[in-house]
C-alpha cells in the first residue's frame, strides 16, 4: 500500500475498490478512528455473517452500531470499542447468535490484531420480524 500527501493535506491511496482519503479533518477525508472502527466492524461482521451462513441460521439482515472510548491523557488513544449487532429474522435463537459471535471474534484478523490493547465488547440482539 502506498499513501501520498495531497495538496488538500489528506493522505490519499488507491485500492481495487477505489480511492481513499485520510485526514484528521473530516471535511477532506475519513478520520483514522473511523477507519479503525470500520475495519473491525466490517471484519467481525463479515465473519459473523459467514458463521451464521455455515450454521444455516436464517436471518434477513444484520446491523452493527459502534461506540468508542478514548483516553485523552494518552494521545487520545482508543481504549474500548463497543459493537452492538442487531440480527433481523424469524425464530432466531439468542444463545446461538452469542456463540456464533464468539466464533466470529476469534476468527476476525482485525479484532485479533488489537487484542490486548483495545477492549472489544460485542453484544447481540434479535429484531424479530413478523
Amino acid at each position: 500500500m502506498k499513501f501520498t500527501l495531497a495538496d488538500s493535506g489528506a493522505f490519499k491511496s488507491h485500492f481495487e475498490f477505489g480511492d481513499l482519503s485520510i485526514s484528521g479533518n473530516s471535511d477532506i477525508g475519513y478520520r483514522p478512528v473511523e477507519l479503525l472502527v470500520s475495519s473491525i466492524a466490517g471484519c467481525s461482521g463479515g465473519v459473523f455473517r459467514k458463521v451464521l451462513d455455515k450454521k444455516r441460521i436464517a436471518y434477513t439482515g444484520i446491523e452493527i452500531t459502534s461506540s468508542v472510548e478514548r483516553n485523552e491523557q494518552e494521545a487520545n488513544k482508543i481504549t474500548k470499542i463497543d459493537l452492538h449487532y442487531v440480527v433481523e429474522g424469524k425464530g432466531l435463537n439468542l444463545q446461538q447468535l452469542h456463540k456464533s459471535l464468539e466464533v466470529a471474534l476469534k476468527n476476525c484478523g482485525m479484532a485479533q490484531s488489537v487484542k490486548g490493547s483495545i477492549v472489544l465488547n460485542e453484544t447481540v440482539e434479535i429484531r424479530e420480524l413478523n
